[in-house]
This record gives structure tokens, sequence and C-alpha cells, in this order.
């Protein structure tokens, strides 16, 4: 069984990373493909995705899943919270019957180098040191930005979301587990968030769960 990563957040919540290893064949035994996703890798991604909802919670109903005009997916009665990502050959998904969530995976790389500026603020590029940094320390903690701030946005779940201004993550010492602290403001909405990550010179995984 190729689970990379899984825990049990809490009572109500849990979360996995699953290494894709298998045919496509092999996850729709058990989901079917809810869009059209015409790319094979990515249609194997999006069923790798959704087959780890019911391997977290036995129940969970699949078949029910909609799609908000955000694109986010989302089950109607909101029995469960859930978010889904993936990157590479992988894919991971939080769920929760209580919170919601948001979780983003991503392959560290140093393209994201390229676009960093598109979703940190000044203040994130100077209080992290981004340009101080080891060339592969860098890749690795804009990666876990990036990571960070999608998590957030899917957390969210409403879209309109401008990453520099609305979302802001406080500086820290990175280690290969640990909480991120960030501030989140959309209008006349505000509220801080505690951002549990994984990371390592491949990966990083960035989760929240909040009401």
């Amino acid at each position: 069984m190729p689970i990379y990563f899984q825990k049990i957040i809490n009572d109500f919540t849990q979360l996995a990373v699953w290494k894709i290893e298998e045919t496509e064949s092999f996850f729709a035994q058990k989901v079917s493909v809810q869009q059209q996703v015409n790319h094979p890798h990515k249609r194997l991604q999006h069923l790798a995705g959704r087959f780890l909802l019911p391997f977290l919670y036995a129940d969970f109903p699949s078949e029910l899943i909609q799609i908000a005009n955000t694109r986010k997916p989302f089950l109607p009665d909101e029995a469960y919270h859930f978010s889904i990502s993936h990157c590479g050959n992988y894919a991971a998904a939080i769920v929760s019957s209580t919170q919601r969530v948001g979780v983003d995976v991503e392959l560290v790389t140093h393209r994201v180098n390229k676009i960093r500026h598109k979703f940190l603020h000044i203040n994130e590029l100077i209080d992290w040191k981004i340009e101080g940094l080891e060339e592969q320390e860098k890749y690795r903690t804009l990666t876990l930005l990036w990571s960070a701030k999608e998590a957030m946005f899917k957390w969210w779940g409403r879209g309109d979301i401008d990453f520099s201004e609305c979302m802001q993550v406080e500086a820290s010492i990175l280690a290969p587990s640990g909480i991120l602290k960030a501030n989140f403001k959309k209008d006349d909405f505000c509220t801080a968030l505690e951002l549990h990550y994984s990371l390592n010179n491949e990966l990083s995984l960035v989760w929240v769960f909040k009401d």
C-alpha cells in the first residue's frame, strides 16, 4: 500500500498522501471521474485524490461531490469538509466532519522562484530573507510558502483572493515538520491561521483546519 504520509489530526479529521504507483484501473474500481479530464496522468491524479476520500472515511459519499463556481469540490449537505491536492506522482486529501480544511502538496522545484513576486508580499520576501538563502534552501522555502498559500486558498473556498495581499505567512526557522503562523484577510474578514507542514528536498505538504 503506497501510503507516503498519514495522520489522524483529531477525532474528526484525517489526512493522507498517496504515492501513485498503480494504473488507472486500480483507482477506477473504487471511484469514477466526475468531470472531463483528458490528459491520462492528470486523470490518474484526479482518481487517486478521489480514492483517498473513502480511504480516510469509509462512508464518504464520493458520488455526491459537486463542483462550485470557484472550482472547489464540496458535498451539498457538508457531511464532510474535504480538500484534495496532487502533483507529480503524489495525491493528498484531508477530510473532516466538523471543520473547514485545506491541503496542498507540491514538488520542490526551481520554477517557483520565477513567480515568487506573484504570491509573496514584499514584507514576506524581506522577513524570510529569500534573497540570502542558499539555492536549494531557497527553492524549498519558496515551495513551502506557495504550498501554504494554496492550502489557505482551498480552506477559504470562495475564490477571488490576492495571494500576496490577503494571505501572509510569518517568517520562521524551518524544520522537517512544524507549524507556520499566518494571517488571512479578505475585505472585512480577518483571522489568524496555523499551517501544519511536512517538508523535505522532494516534497512540500501543508494543511490547515479551522471552523
